[in-house]
């Protein structure tokens, strides 16, 4: 568990972005049938430097690995993305990857 997959590319100005979370986003009904903890990713945040380009709280009606798609302006080829997320059993996740 907890690793993403980071595409980044920018043309015109304009960052198109997508992040797969690998998580198992194991719902109260899975988790109670399996006789398991629930967890799932209850927010994810992407920065370029100290700015804040993507913010979601989620919850547990995704999919498992879900899958963000984004467009954001005021970063440029080389800058770096970096997304992390959280869960409710409260581990975080963090990885960059650089805007091509």
């Amino acid at each position: 568990m907890g690793n993403m997959k980071i595409k980044a590319k920018e043309k015109d100005g304009v960052v198109s972005a997508k992040v797969m979370a690998k998580h198992p986003m194991m719902t109260y009904d899975q988790a109670k049938k399996k006789g398991k903890e629930a967890n799932f990713i209850t927010h994810i945040t992407g920065k370029v430097g100290d700015k804040v380009v993507y913010e979601a709280s989620t919850s547990q009606f995704l999919s498992k690995n879900p899958l963000f798609k984004f467009k954001f302006k005021g970063a440029k080829k080389g800058d770096e993305l970096t997304m992390s997320y959280t869960d409710l059993s409260g581990a975080t996740v963090t990885e960059s990857k650089k805007i091509k």
